[in-house]
Order: structure tokens, then sequence, then C-alpha cells
């Protein structure tokens, strides 16, 4: 197409034309509350025929800091799609915005209280259901697994974390920045985090960016080359949607990670002290599959597969590698056709 007229097509993205509507999978909304509002995904016929399966619930654990949309982008993007098209009903909790107002809120919130009354909540819609799979990308396996450790008492049936990072000593930069922070014993990264309140949304939308800085600087060419390819330029559309909506870091979870994960490196030695409240990952009980990417620019491979030696006394641990970006994991074509199959064969292996 003339390059004025692909030209003319990249502003009129740029300014906010939209290709193709916001679709979201069906969905209901079984408790509203603030950072856990728990949905059921699907329409009541698929509910129905994913019920009559007898298989056990699937309960989405989304990161912080990302809109709990990472598993609903939309249509051929969409991770609660995958489930009920194999006949799971898939849950999702939602842990909403944060601000200045949630700076009190650390990850014991979310192990002790939120995951936990989801997990209950998901069991009581779901009949004859007595365990639950969670599956959770990114820190919200972080989550997953602190759920488990803390509370062997769960009906948590197994765990799939996708691309989540158990040693934050294989992410650049922070092994230098750790190394910079010495001095101080890691205070000047708490005491900045603490005068903000925690990572402003603004920012955390810049880091991510950032991390897929190539994408940004082709997306003008892309666009030229789809000018007539509705449906590619949909499906940037979705993640540009992704990215734009990404909530920020409440400030004692920002400090914790920073104290716990980096600084301190207790993910990697499996037990986590959050002001005296230990947790020992290593305890988990339940089995577990791990995916990580030689191509993830947050989540290394290396950082990922570290939770094999970690967890190496669960039951079962699965190690798989899929190449593709952080949020190509779980949506994307290397999703579609290598993670969601095999997260399937995972969970039937466990129903044989």
């Amino acid at each position: 197409m003339p390059t004025l007229e692909g030209a003319l097509l990249v502003l009129r993205l740029v300014g906010g034309h939209q290709v193709a509507p916001d679709i979201e999978i069906p969905h209901t909304v079984l408790h509203p509350g603030a950072h856990r509002e728990l949905r059921r995904y699907g329409t009541d016929e698929q509910v129905a025929a994913a019920r009559a399966t007898e298989r056990p619930p699937v309960l989405l654990v989304p990161p912080l800091a990302v809109s709990a949309r990472c598993y609903d982008l939309g249509p051929g993007q969409s991770v609660v799609e995958q489930f009920l098209e194999i006949g799971r009903v898939p849950y999702v909790v939602d842990f909403g915005e944060v601000g200045r107002a949630e700076r009190g809120m650390g990850f014991e919130d979310y192990f002790d209280d939120i995951v936990p009354q989801a997990i209950g909540r998901v069991l009581d819609d779901h009949p004859g259901a007595d365990q639950v799979d969670l599956v959770a990308w990114s820190i919200g396996g972080t989550i997953s697994l602190l759920t488990a450790a803390a509370h062997p008492e769960l009906p948590i049936r197994s765990i799939v974390a996708i691309g989540t990072p158990l040693d934050y000593d294989a992410l650049a930069p922070y092994p230098m920045v750790k190394k910079l922070m010495k001095p101080t014993g890691g205070k000047a990264v708490t005491v900045a985090l603490r005068a903000f309140g925690g990572i402003p949304a603004p920012l955390v939308r810049i880091a991510y960016r950032g991390t897929a800085w190539q994408r940004e600087l082709k997306k003008p060419g892309y666009i030229m080359r789809n000018a007539h390819d509705t449906e590619a330029l949909a499906r940037m559309q979705v993640i540009d949607r992704f990215q734009n909506s990404m909530p920020g870091y409440a400030g004692k979870v920002s400090e914790q990670m920073w104290e716990n994960f980096v600084f301190r490196g207790e993910l990697a030695s499996g037990v986590v002290d959050f002001d005296g409240r230990r947790v020992d990952l290593t305890s988990v009980g339940v089995p577990i599959a791990l995916f990580g990417s030689h191509r993830d620019a947050i989540a290394s491979w290396q950082a990922v597969r570290h939770g094999v030696e970690v967890l190496a006394d669960s039951p079962q641990v699965h190690f798989s590698t899929v190449e593709a970006s952080h949020l190509g994991l779980i949506a994307g074509e290397a999703a579609t056709s290598q993670t969601w199959p095999r997260v399937a064969e995972f969970h039937a292996a466990l129903d044989d």
C-alpha cells in the first residue's frame, strides 16, 4: 500500500482507533469484593457440559500489577476459552487496582486470605468437586506456591506455574542492583518504595513496554505491512490494551519483593520470612508443572527452572520449555500449540 496511506493508518491506530471490538468470554461474577472478585467463565451450557465431565475446576491466579484480563485477552488469545473447550470450568480471582490506599497490602494478604477464600468459593460453586487445580502466570505462580506451602490443608490438587521466577539472581539487572545497594543493607530501595507507597501503575506500564522495546520500535512497520489484515491488527491492539490496563504494585508487596525475593534471595533458598511469618516452599506437597522460556525478557529460563530444585520434594515436578515471550507463554501461537496442550496432559494424567 502507499507509504502515505500506511502512515495515516499508523496515526489513526496510535490515536485510539480500534479495528475490532474488545470481546470477553461470557462470565458470571460470583463474588464482587474488593481485591478478590471471583468470576466463573462460560455460558450456562458450557459450564453444565464441563461439570458433567466431573473434572476438578481450575482457579486462575493472576500476577500482581497485571489485569486479570491476561487470562481472557480476546478470541484466540483466551486461556479460559482453552479450558472450556476441553471441558474444565475456569474461575478467575481478580486482585483489582491498587494504589496508596492499599500500600499496607502484603503477600500475606494474598496467600493467607484472598486465594484461600477464592478456593473455598470455587468449590462451593462447583457441585461434587472436592479439589481445585491452581493455574497461574508469572508472580501469580509465586502466590499460588506460597498459598500451598502456607496452608497444606487447602484442597489444592495441583499447581501450574507459567513463567514464574524462583531465583531473582538469575534476573537482570537484580544482581548488579544488589551489589550497589549492599552498603545500605538494601534499605535505600526500601525507603524509596515506601515513599512512593509502592510502584505506580504508569511506571509498571513503562517498565513492561521496556522489556519489549523491539516490538514498540517495529510497530509502525508492522501496521503498514498488515494494513489490510484486520485480524493481525486486532491481535496487536489486544496486547496494547493489556499493557495500558496494568495496575501498580502495593507498597508492602513491592518492599517484600525487593527485600525477600531480590536482596535476600529467599525464594531461591525455598524459605521466605515475611517479618516472622515463615513460608517453606520446599514443603509443597502437590504435583507441580513449571513452564519457562529462553525468550522471556521478564522471567529468565534459569530463574524459572530453579523451581525444579526448590520444589524437589513435591510428589511430581514437571518442567517444560516453550519458546515465547513472557505474555506469549499464555496467550499466543506458542501458548495455543504448546503450553495449553501440555497443561491439559498434566491435568489428564492426574485425572487418571
